[in-house]
């Protein structure tokens, strides 16, 4: 067994886990009120911290060219926003090579 597999089957043990804890919500993977699934709230969360996070450090930006914010700051919300983007990037990949994992087991 390779380390794609292992990964894959460890992202199953964990998803199976919070099902059974009751939290990804009902066992068909829908959330009782939005009708949306726990992978697509997750999805969705991620995409909004990335928004938040380049629209933090747009206006950091636009503060320390008028002076308002110092380039620590700019530094900082740089970095912040690089990180968040590699954490998604990296999620997604671990996601797609999981999938592509499993779409390469044989029945």
């Amino acid at each position: 067994m390779n380390i794609k597999q292992l990964d894959a089957v460890n992202a199953y043990s964990q998803a199976s886990k919070q099902l059974q804890n009751g939290l990804a919500g009902p066992r068909d993977g829908a959330d009782g009120a939005s009708g949306e699934s726990a992978f697509a709230s997750l999805v969705s969360d991620s995409i909004g911290d990335v928004k938040a996070t380049t629209t933090n450090l747009e206006v950091t930006s636009a503060q320390a060219l008028t002076g308002q914010s110092d380039i620590v700051d700019v530094a900082t919300a740089v970095s912040n926003a690089e990180m968040v983007v590699e954490t998604v990037v990296t999620v997604r990949d671990k996601v797609l090579s999981a999938y592509n994992d499993i779409l390469k087991m044989p029945i």
